[in-house]
C-alpha cells in the first residue's frame, strides 16, 4: 500500500459526493460508510494522485494490488460499484469530461453459502440466556424475535413500540432502502417479547426512550453489544459452528425453505427486493436434502 498522504482535494471530493448521495438519494447512513471507507481506501493507494486526475490504468492496478492482497471478490465488487457512483457524479457535475471506469467491470462474486444453524443448536442458543435476570430475559426476546422473523440485527435493534403490534402479533419493519414490511412473530416469540416488555423493560429504561430493546444502561442498543451477546451465548450453547451477525436470519430462511415454505414467501418476510438473493436458501435446502439422502438411503 501507498505510505504517501492522500492528495488534499481527495476527501472534500469524497465528502461532497456523499453529501450529494444523502441528499438526492437518502441512502442510508451505513451505505455511506461503505462507500467513503472505499473511496478513502482507493485515495490512499493512489496517492499522491487527486482522484480527479487519475485514469483506469490506475483503477487495473488497484484491482490486480486487490487481488495480490487475497481480498474477496465480494469486497471488489462493492469498492468498484463506489468509484463508479462516485465517478459518474464527477461527470454529471462537469467535473470530469468522462469516468475512467467506463471500461471497468465489476467481479462477479461467488455465491457462497450463508452460514447457517441446525434447529437443534438453535434451540440450544435460545435456551442459554438466563432469563431469571433482566437482561437475560431481554436477550431471550430478542434471539426468539430474530429466529421467528428472519430481520437484519440492525432493524432488530431499530424497532420501536410503535413497530411492534402484539395483538396482531406482528412487527413493522423499515429496512434497506427504507422499504417497509409487515412480518409475523410466530407464538413463541410474541410469548417472550411480553415477558420481556412486562417484567424486564421497565427495570432497564432509565431515561425516556421508544427502542424496545435496550441496553444496561437504559438506552438503545448497538448491532456490536448484540453480536457480543450472541457469541457468548454460542459459547454457553457449546454450538461449535462460525457464527456471524446473520446467523439466525439464515437459520430462518433455511428452517422455513426445509419445511416446505414457498421461496416467494420467505423472500417478502427477508426484504429482499430481488428473488435470486433469496434463491441462495434453496442451495442450502438442498445440500441439507443431500446429507440425509447419503446418510439414510441404503443405495446413497
Amino acid at each position: 500500500m501507498n505510505k504517501q498522504p492522500i492528495h488534499s482535494d481527495n476527501i472534500e471530493h469524497i465528502e461532497m459526493f456523499l453529501d450529494a448521495l444523502y441528499l438526492e438519494q437518502g441512502s442510508s447512513e451505513n451505505t455511506l460508510s461503505a462507500y467513503r471507507t472505499d473511496l478513502v481506501k482507493f485515495s490512499e493507494f493512489i496517492a499522491p494522485q487527486a482522484l480527479l486526475a487519475i485514469d483506469s490504468t490506475d483503477v487495473e492496478h488497484y484491482l490486480a494490488y486487490r487481488v495480490d492482497k487475497g481480498l474477496s471478490p465480494r469486497s471488489t465488487a462493492r469498492s468498484i460499484s463506489a468509484l463508479k457512483r462516485f465517478y459518474q457524479y464527477q461527470v454529471q457535475e462537469k467535473r470530469l469530461p468522462s469516468s475512467p471506469m467506463e471500461t471497468i467491470s465489476r467481479p462477479k462474486p461467488s455465491q457462497s453459502l450463508p452460514k447457517t444453524l441446525s434447529e437443534t443448536d438453535v434451540e440450544a442458543l435460545l435456551a442459554a440466556p438466563d432469563c431469571d435476570e433482566a437482561m437475560g430475559l431481554r436477550d431471550r426476546a430478542m434471539l426468539e424475535l430474530l429466529y421467528a422473523t428472519g430481520l437484519r440485527v440492525s432493524e432488530l435493534i431499530g424497532l420501536r413500540m410503535e413497530h411492534v403490534n402484539q395483538r396482531q402479533a406482528v412487527v413493522f419493519v423499515k429496512g434497506k432502502g427504507n422499504k417497509e414490511r409487515l412480518v409475523p412473530m410466530g407464538e413463541e416469540a410474541l410469548l417472550w417479547l411480553e415477558r420481556y416488555l412486562k417484567y424486564a423493560r421497565p427495570s432497564l429504561v432509565k431515561l425516556a426512550t421508544d427502542f424496545v430493546f435496550v441496553s444496561k444502561r437504559g438506552i438503545g442498543m448497538t448491532r456490536q453489544t448484540f453480536w457480543h451477546r450472541i457469541k457468548h451465548y454460542a459459547m454457553l450453547a457449546n454450538i461449535k459452528s462460525d457464527l456471524s451477525p446473520h446467523t439466525l436470519r439464515h437459520a430462518f430462511a433455511t428452517h422455513l425453505l426445509n419445511h416446505g415454505a414457498d421461496l416467494r414467501v420467505v423472500q417478502m418476510m427477508l426484504g429482499h427486493s430481488d428473488l435470486s438473493t433469496t434463491q441462495i436458501y434453496t442451495h442450502v435446502a438442498n445440500e441439507r436434502l443431500k446429507s440425509v439422502h447419503a446418510e439414510h438411503h441404503p443405495r446413497a
